[in-house]
């Protein structure tokens, strides 16, 4: 079977909500990242087989299939095919992993992998605007209730015993691990910047610097009145994009590129969708058993901050280092653009095995609906 690497991966700086990106269609967001990774690997766009993309909320600014007007908006040949993905939050990660799976099995030499949201001009919870969301068999079946991702961490942190001292502790240092990274340049490689009405972007803009449990406990929980759940151990609304090139190493070879890193195991669970954001856990058992690594192998974790309690839950579970815990920040410091998500935490993975010389990195999402993904890469010397 055919190995799938990756050549290269860049994103955008992670806008927040009504921030610096807010003025910027999902077709154009997408179409900078696009354009940066084939000027970074000076790879001719014509000869792309295809391009996977992510995205949740495909209605609006993100229909029609927007990973088809990305590579248009892009100035890509016409002949350059684009398919959009929706696994919601992991919606990225799924498109990796399907690049990576349609390289091993032949069928395609070199694509491009990523996604892009745009939360600021189209709203979380669109979707519901119209029709009904998952069906009356569905609302049936659990008794008419109506899924919610937050009630969905209240449960898990009730279950899990999870403090709301505690999670505010783990929000904050979110922030301050996603500062320090910041500060000492760890993303400057695979940012790529975008200047918007003559001001250039170039840094995440949700991190809130000198966020404490103190200022963390002044606001008020989201969904229930006794709740621990608020909007600062919560991932923020954002808008974003990033791209991967994945392609086999004989192509790396005549192409002139040197891989980053190895696709070695991905899968995919489902879990409980009511309390819809312990997917991770099962997730990572599975790519696990299929990798035939165990936890301490992996030299770093990135499991997607939705909520401050779905890291902690899994690393509960799992009994991993939370040294190794996502140690660059997260969501809850720098924002969730849904469905460029999986392909930004995917950067960020690479960036910290690049850092530290670190073999093995796992990469796993809470999804809509109680499913997960889980992604294992393997750096090449």
């Amino acid at each position: 079977m055919p190995e799938a690497v990756i050549v290269d991966a860049v994103r955008t700086p992670i806008g927040k909500r009504n921030g610096s990106l807010a003025a910027v269609h999902a077709a154009d967001l997408s179409a900078h990242v696009l354009t940066a990774l084939a000027e970074r690997t000076g790879i001719d766009p014509g000869t792309v087989d295809d391009v996977m993309w992510g995205c949740v909320t495909q209605i609006g600014d993100q229909s029609s299939n927007i990973a088809r007007f990305a590579a248009l908006a892009a100035g890509w040949p016409e002949h350059v095919p684009g398919v959009t993905i929706n696994r919601a939050c992991g919606s990225s990660q799924q498109a990796v992993d399907s690049a990576a799976h349609a390289v091993m099995a032949g069928q395609y030499d070199l694509v491009v992998a990523g996604g892009v949201e745009t939360m600021t001009r189209v709203p979380l919870g669109s979707h519901r605007t119209t029709g009904q969301p998952y069906g009356p068999a569905v609302l049936a079946r659990y008794d008419g209730f109506q899924f919610s991702q937050g009630v969905g961490a209240e449960l898990i942190s009730e279950r899990w015993g999870l403090t709301r001292t505690r999670l505010d502790e783990f929000a904050s240092e979110s922030h301050a691990k996603a500062a320090a990274a910041i500060d000492s340049g760890v993303f400057d490689d695979h940012t790529v910047p975008i200047e918007v009405d003559g001001t250039k972007f170039t840094v995440d803009e949700g991190l809130r610097r000198g966020t404490s449990v103190e200022t963390l406990a002044k606001l008020k929980p989201s969904f229930k009145e006794d709740g621990v759940i608020h909007a600062g151990n919560a991932s923020q609304i954002s808008d974003g994009a990033a791209a991967l090139l994945i392609t086999t190493p004989e192509r790396a070879r005549e192409l002139g590129l040197k891989p980053i890193a190895r696709y070695h195991s991905g899968a995919v669970s489902g879990a409980d969708p009511i309390m819809m954001l312990t997917g991770p856990i099962p997730a990572t058992e599975k790519v696990l058993r299929r990798s035939g690594l165990s936890i301490e192998d992996i030299g770093v974790f990135e499991v997607n901050e939705a909520f401050a309690p779905v890291p902690l839950a899994w690393l509960a579970e799992t009994g991993a280092d939370p040294e190794r815990l996502n140690p660059l920040g997260g969501a809850i410091a720098v924002g969730h653009p849904l469905g460029g998500s999986g392909a930004i935490l995917m950067t960020r993975l690479l960036a910290r095995m690049r850092q530290r010389n670190l073999r093995y990195g796992l990469q796993t999402m809470c999804e809509g609906g109680g499913t997960a993904n889980a992604t294992i890469i393997e750096l090449l010397p």
